[in-house]
Protein backbone atom coordinates (compact mmCIF):
# COMPACT_ATOMS: atom_id res chain seq x y z
CA UNK A 1 0.00 0.00 0.00
CA UNK A 2 2.89 2.37 0.82
CA UNK A 3 4.17 1.98 -2.73
CA UNK A 4 0.94 3.21 -4.29
CA UNK A 5 1.69 6.96 -3.94
CA UNK A 6 5.15 6.41 -5.43
CA UNK A 7 3.71 4.49 -8.38
CA UNK A 8 1.13 7.22 -8.99
CA UNK A 9 3.82 9.88 -8.80
CA UNK A 10 5.95 7.96 -11.31
CA UNK A 11 3.00 7.71 -13.73
CA UNK A 12 2.21 11.42 -13.43
CA UNK A 13 5.86 12.29 -14.04
CA UNK A 14 5.94 10.07 -17.11
CA UNK A 15 2.77 11.70 -18.46
CA UNK A 16 4.18 15.18 -17.92
CA UNK A 17 7.43 14.19 -19.61
CA UNK A 18 5.49 12.87 -22.60
CA UNK A 19 3.43 16.06 -22.79
CA UNK A 20 6.60 18.12 -22.68
CA UNK A 21 7.92 16.43 -25.82
CA UNK A 22 7.11 18.24 -29.05
CA UNK A 23 4.39 16.58 -31.13
CA UNK A 24 4.99 14.31 -32.91
CA UNK A 25 7.93 12.61 -31.25
CA UNK A 26 7.17 9.04 -32.38
CA UNK A 27 5.32 7.18 -35.20
CA UNK A 28 1.68 8.03 -35.93
CA UNK A 29 -0.88 5.41 -36.94
CA UNK A 30 -3.71 6.45 -39.25
CA UNK A 31 -6.51 3.90 -39.37
CA UNK A 32 -8.50 3.62 -42.58
CA UNK A 33 -12.00 2.15 -42.41
CA UNK A 34 -11.76 0.46 -45.81
CA UNK A 35 -9.66 -2.02 -47.76
CA UNK A 36 -6.37 -1.12 -49.41
CA UNK A 37 -6.69 0.33 -52.89
CA UNK A 38 -9.92 2.23 -52.35
CA UNK A 39 -10.26 6.02 -52.28
CA UNK A 40 -10.08 6.27 -48.48
CA UNK A 41 -6.83 4.32 -48.51
CA UNK A 42 -5.38 6.38 -51.39
CA UNK A 43 -6.22 9.64 -49.61
CA UNK A 44 -4.74 8.43 -46.31
CA UNK A 45 -1.46 7.34 -47.92
CA UNK A 46 -1.06 10.63 -49.77
CA UNK A 47 -1.62 12.63 -46.58
CA UNK A 48 0.60 10.27 -44.59
CA UNK A 49 3.50 10.72 -46.99
CA UNK A 50 3.26 14.51 -46.71
CA UNK A 51 3.15 14.34 -42.90
CA UNK A 52 6.22 12.10 -42.84
CA UNK A 53 8.10 14.48 -45.11
CA UNK A 54 7.19 17.48 -42.97
CA UNK A 55 7.58 16.03 -39.49
CA UNK A 56 10.25 13.38 -39.99
CA UNK A 57 8.20 10.77 -38.18
CA UNK A 58 6.87 7.52 -39.62
CA UNK A 59 3.16 7.48 -40.44
CA UNK A 60 1.68 3.97 -40.55
CA UNK A 61 -1.52 3.39 -42.52
CA UNK A 62 -3.58 0.59 -41.00
CA UNK A 63 -6.49 -0.78 -43.04
CA UNK A 64 -9.41 -2.03 -40.97
CA UNK A 65 -12.18 -2.53 -43.48
CA UNK A 66 -15.43 -4.40 -43.02
CA UNK A 67 -18.15 -4.16 -40.43
CA UNK A 68 -19.62 -1.15 -42.26
CA UNK A 69 -16.58 0.90 -41.18
CA UNK A 70 -17.40 0.20 -37.53
CA UNK A 71 -14.30 -1.92 -36.79
CA UNK A 72 -11.81 0.76 -37.77
CA UNK A 73 -13.75 3.58 -36.16
CA UNK A 74 -14.10 1.70 -32.86
CA UNK A 75 -10.35 1.06 -32.67
CA UNK A 76 -9.64 4.79 -32.80
CA UNK A 77 -12.57 5.79 -30.57
CA UNK A 78 -11.01 3.78 -27.73
CA UNK A 79 -7.40 4.75 -28.44
CA UNK A 80 -5.31 6.96 -26.16
CA UNK A 81 -6.12 10.59 -27.10
CA UNK A 82 -2.53 11.69 -27.61
CA UNK A 83 -2.48 12.41 -31.34
CA UNK A 84 -0.72 9.17 -32.30
CA UNK A 85 -3.87 7.25 -33.24
CA UNK A 86 -5.88 8.99 -35.97
CA UNK A 87 -8.73 8.06 -38.28
CA UNK A 88 -9.41 8.88 -41.91
CA UNK A 89 -12.96 7.90 -42.79
CA UNK A 90 -15.67 8.65 -45.29
CA UNK A 91 -19.09 10.16 -44.64
CA UNK A 92 -20.73 6.83 -43.81
CA UNK A 93 -18.87 6.47 -40.52
CA UNK A 94 -20.21 9.74 -39.10
CA UNK A 95 -23.35 10.47 -41.12
CA UNK A 96 -25.05 7.23 -42.17
CA UNK A 97 -24.08 4.69 -39.51
CA UNK A 98 -25.39 6.68 -36.52
CA UNK A 99 -28.78 6.83 -38.26
CA UNK A 100 -28.88 3.32 -39.71
CA UNK A 101 -27.72 1.36 -36.68
CA UNK A 102 -29.78 1.03 -33.55
CA UNK A 103 -26.58 0.61 -31.54
CA UNK A 104 -22.90 1.26 -32.22
CA UNK A 105 -19.89 0.42 -30.02
CA UNK A 106 -18.98 4.11 -30.03
CA UNK A 107 -20.68 7.52 -30.15
CA UNK A 108 -19.84 9.26 -33.41
CA UNK A 109 -20.34 12.69 -31.84
CA UNK A 110 -18.85 12.18 -28.37
CA UNK A 111 -15.94 9.80 -29.01
CA UNK A 112 -14.15 11.74 -31.76
CA UNK A 113 -12.59 15.14 -32.27
CA UNK A 114 -13.09 16.30 -35.89
CA UNK A 115 -9.83 17.72 -37.25
CA UNK A 116 -10.73 18.74 -40.81
CA UNK A 117 -12.39 17.63 -43.98
CA UNK A 118 -9.92 16.41 -46.60
CA UNK A 119 -11.54 15.94 -50.00
CA UNK A 120 -14.90 15.52 -51.67
CA UNK A 121 -15.29 13.46 -54.84
CA UNK A 122 -18.03 12.96 -57.38
CA UNK A 123 -19.20 9.42 -58.01
CA UNK A 124 -20.18 7.81 -61.30
CA UNK A 125 -22.91 5.28 -61.99
CA UNK A 126 -21.32 2.38 -63.86
CA UNK A 127 -22.29 -1.10 -65.01
CA UNK A 128 -20.88 -4.25 -66.60
CA UNK A 129 -20.82 -4.21 -70.45
CA UNK A 130 -23.07 -7.30 -70.53
CA UNK A 131 -26.01 -5.18 -69.41
CA UNK A 132 -28.48 -4.45 -72.25
CA UNK A 133 -28.47 -0.77 -71.29
CA UNK A 134 -26.25 2.13 -72.23
CA UNK A 135 -28.03 5.12 -70.69
CA UNK A 136 -29.52 5.93 -67.29
CA UNK A 137 -33.03 5.73 -68.77
CA UNK A 138 -32.31 2.28 -70.17
CA UNK A 139 -30.84 1.11 -66.87
CA UNK A 140 -33.93 2.25 -65.01
CA UNK A 141 -36.20 0.54 -67.54
CA UNK A 142 -34.20 -2.68 -67.17
CA UNK A 143 -34.40 -2.52 -63.37
CA UNK A 144 -38.17 -2.07 -63.57
CA UNK A 145 -38.43 -5.15 -65.78
CA UNK A 146 -36.41 -7.17 -63.28
CA UNK A 147 -37.21 -5.84 -59.79
CA UNK A 148 -34.70 -6.95 -57.17
CA UNK A 149 -32.58 -8.85 -59.69
CA UNK A 150 -29.88 -6.36 -60.67
CA UNK A 151 -26.99 -6.39 -58.19
CA UNK A 152 -24.73 -3.52 -57.22
CA UNK A 153 -21.56 -3.37 -55.14
CA UNK A 154 -20.82 -1.13 -52.19
CA UNK A 155 -17.86 -0.31 -49.96
CA UNK A 156 -19.90 -1.51 -46.99
CA UNK A 157 -23.29 -0.91 -45.42
CA UNK A 158 -23.78 2.79 -44.88
CA UNK A 159 -20.89 3.82 -47.15
CA UNK A 160 -21.34 6.57 -49.72
CA UNK A 161 -21.24 3.96 -52.48
CA UNK A 162 -24.18 2.24 -50.76
CA UNK A 163 -26.28 5.26 -49.86
CA UNK A 164 -25.88 6.95 -53.24
CA UNK A 165 -27.28 3.80 -54.87
CA UNK A 166 -30.11 3.73 -52.31
CA UNK A 167 -30.90 7.31 -53.30
CA UNK A 168 -30.76 6.38 -57.00
CA UNK A 169 -33.17 3.45 -56.52
CA UNK A 170 -35.48 5.66 -54.45
CA UNK A 171 -35.62 8.46 -57.01
CA UNK A 172 -35.91 6.04 -59.96
CA UNK A 173 -38.57 3.92 -58.28
CA UNK A 174 -36.69 0.65 -58.76
CA UNK A 175 -35.57 -2.26 -56.59
CA UNK A 176 -31.89 -3.26 -56.67
CA UNK A 177 -29.93 -5.84 -54.69
CA UNK A 178 -26.92 -4.62 -52.70
CA UNK A 179 -23.77 -6.73 -52.26
CA UNK A 180 -21.47 -5.33 -49.58
CA UNK A 181 -17.65 -5.42 -49.69
CA UNK A 182 -14.83 -4.22 -47.45
CA UNK A 183 -14.06 -1.35 -49.81
CA UNK A 184 -14.79 0.16 -53.20
CA UNK A 185 -11.80 -1.45 -54.92
CA UNK A 186 -12.90 -5.11 -54.48
CA UNK A 187 -16.47 -4.20 -55.45
CA UNK A 188 -15.24 -2.51 -58.63
CA UNK A 189 -13.13 -5.57 -59.43
CA UNK A 190 -16.27 -7.72 -59.33
CA UNK A 191 -18.21 -5.29 -61.50
CA UNK A 192 -15.45 -5.47 -64.10
CA UNK A 193 -15.45 -9.28 -63.81
CA UNK A 194 -19.19 -9.40 -64.32
CA UNK A 195 -20.04 -10.81 -60.88
CA UNK A 196 -21.98 -7.61 -60.18
CA UNK A 197 -24.05 -5.55 -62.58
CA UNK A 198 -23.52 -2.00 -61.32
CA UNK A 199 -22.20 0.34 -58.65
CA UNK A 200 -21.64 3.97 -57.76
CA UNK A 201 -17.90 4.66 -57.48
CA UNK A 202 -15.53 7.61 -57.66
CA UNK A 203 -15.04 9.08 -61.11
CA UNK A 204 -11.28 8.59 -60.78
CA UNK A 205 -11.79 4.83 -60.47
CA UNK A 206 -14.65 4.63 -62.96
CA UNK A 207 -13.09 6.49 -65.89
CA UNK A 208 -10.13 4.15 -66.50
CA UNK A 209 -12.44 1.12 -66.45
CA UNK A 210 -14.88 2.80 -68.82
CA UNK A 211 -12.19 3.96 -71.22
CA UNK A 212 -10.71 0.45 -71.26
CA UNK A 213 -14.12 -0.98 -72.20
CA UNK A 214 -14.35 -2.85 -68.90
CA UNK A 215 -17.42 -0.95 -67.72
CA UNK A 216 -20.24 1.27 -68.93
CA UNK A 217 -20.39 4.76 -67.49
CA UNK A 218 -24.06 5.70 -67.41
CA UNK A 219 -23.60 9.10 -65.83
CA UNK A 220 -21.85 11.20 -63.22
CA UNK A 221 -23.44 12.32 -59.96
CA UNK A 222 -22.19 15.91 -60.17
CA UNK A 223 -24.35 19.00 -60.60
CA UNK A 224 -22.82 19.69 -64.01
CA UNK A 225 -20.60 17.84 -66.46
CA UNK A 226 -16.95 17.54 -65.51
CA UNK A 227 -14.23 19.18 -67.59
CA UNK A 228 -12.24 15.94 -67.40
CA UNK A 229 -15.12 13.96 -68.93
CA UNK A 230 -17.24 16.43 -70.92
CA UNK A 231 -18.79 13.67 -73.04
CA UNK A 232 -20.31 11.91 -70.01
CA UNK A 233 -23.72 13.30 -68.99
CA UNK A 234 -24.79 13.78 -65.40
CA UNK A 235 -27.37 11.40 -63.98
CA UNK A 236 -29.51 14.45 -63.21
CA UNK A 237 -29.65 15.68 -66.81
CA UNK A 238 -30.16 12.16 -68.15
CA UNK A 239 -33.10 10.96 -66.10
CA UNK A 240 -33.22 12.06 -62.46
CA UNK A 241 -33.29 15.84 -61.96
CA UNK A 242 -31.75 16.80 -58.64
CA UNK A 243 -29.79 13.58 -58.19
CA UNK A 244 -26.28 14.01 -56.81
CA UNK A 245 -23.75 11.36 -55.80
CA UNK A 246 -20.56 12.29 -54.01
CA UNK A 247 -18.44 11.21 -51.07
CA UNK A 248 -16.28 13.14 -48.63
CA UNK A 249 -13.41 12.11 -46.39
CA UNK A 250 -12.08 13.63 -43.20
CA UNK A 251 -9.47 13.33 -40.47
CA UNK A 252 -10.47 12.57 -36.87
CA UNK A 253 -8.75 12.07 -33.54
CA UNK A 254 -10.09 10.42 -30.39
CA UNK A 255 -12.13 12.74 -28.16
CA UNK A 256 -9.97 14.31 -25.49
CA UNK A 257 -6.98 14.83 -27.79
CA UNK A 258 -5.28 18.07 -26.60
CA UNK A 259 -6.53 21.12 -28.55
CA UNK A 260 -2.98 22.11 -29.43
CA UNK A 261 -2.42 18.75 -31.16
CA UNK A 262 -5.74 18.97 -33.02
CA UNK A 263 -4.77 22.51 -34.03
CA UNK A 264 -1.36 21.40 -35.27
CA UNK A 265 -2.88 18.56 -37.30
CA UNK A 266 -5.47 20.94 -38.74
CA UNK A 267 -2.87 23.53 -39.72
CA UNK A 268 -0.70 20.91 -41.38
CA UNK A 269 -3.63 19.43 -43.29
CA UNK A 270 -4.71 22.86 -44.53
CA UNK A 271 -1.13 23.54 -45.64
CA UNK A 272 -0.91 20.23 -47.52
CA UNK A 273 -4.25 20.70 -49.30
CA UNK A 274 -3.32 24.23 -50.39
CA UNK A 275 0.04 23.25 -51.86
CA UNK A 276 0.11 23.81 -55.65
CA UNK A 277 2.36 20.76 -56.05
CA UNK A 278 -0.01 18.53 -54.06
CA UNK A 279 -2.92 19.75 -56.17
CA UNK A 280 -1.08 19.15 -59.41
CA UNK A 281 0.36 15.76 -58.48
CA UNK A 282 -2.51 14.27 -56.46
CA UNK A 283 -5.78 16.19 -56.25
CA UNK A 284 -6.24 17.16 -59.90
CA UNK A 285 -5.39 13.75 -61.43
CA UNK A 286 -7.77 12.04 -58.97
CA UNK A 287 -10.45 14.71 -59.52
CA UNK A 288 -10.58 15.41 -55.78
CA UNK A 289 -11.96 18.67 -54.41
CA UNK A 290 -10.19 19.87 -51.22
CA UNK A 291 -12.54 20.69 -48.32
CA UNK A 292 -10.12 21.68 -45.55
CA UNK A 293 -11.68 23.77 -42.79
CA UNK A 294 -11.39 24.52 -39.10
CA UNK A 295 -12.36 21.75 -36.65
CA UNK A 296 -15.57 23.59 -35.71
CA UNK A 297 -16.55 24.21 -39.34
CA UNK A 298 -15.98 20.53 -40.06
CA UNK A 299 -18.13 19.50 -37.08
CA UNK A 300 -20.92 21.83 -38.28
CA UNK A 301 -20.66 20.40 -41.80
CA UNK A 302 -21.07 16.84 -40.47
CA UNK A 303 -24.13 17.88 -38.46
CA UNK A 304 -25.71 19.35 -41.60
CA UNK A 305 -24.99 16.22 -43.63
CA UNK A 306 -26.50 14.02 -40.95
CA UNK A 307 -29.68 16.10 -40.88
CA UNK A 308 -30.03 15.95 -44.67
CA UNK A 309 -29.55 12.19 -44.96
CA UNK A 310 -31.73 11.39 -41.95
CA UNK A 311 -34.80 12.36 -43.96
CA UNK A 312 -33.77 10.15 -46.90
CA UNK A 313 -33.15 7.18 -44.63
CA UNK A 314 -36.48 7.68 -42.83
CA UNK A 315 -38.35 7.85 -46.14
CA UNK A 316 -36.75 4.58 -47.20
CA UNK A 317 -37.47 3.06 -43.78
CA UNK A 318 -33.88 1.82 -43.57
CA UNK A 319 -32.41 0.49 -40.36
CA UNK A 320 -29.81 -2.07 -39.35
CA UNK A 321 -29.71 -3.88 -36.06
CA UNK A 322 -26.26 -4.41 -34.60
Amino acid sequence: MKLAPLVLLAVLCAMRAAQAQPYPSRPITITVTAAAGGVTDVVARAIGQRLMAQWGQQVVIENKGGGAHVVGAQSVATAVPDGYSLLIAEAGTFVFNPILYGKLPYDAEKDFAPVSGIVRINQALIGHPSLPARTVDELIALAKQKPGVLTYGTAGIGSATHMNMVLFAHMAGVQLQAVHYRGAAPALTDVIAGHLKAMCVSVSLALPAARAGQAIMFGIGSRKRLATAPDVPTVAESALPGYEASAWFGLFAPAGTPPQIVGKLNAELMRILSEPAFNEQFLAPQMFEPIASSPQEFADFIAGEKSKWASVIREQNLSIEK
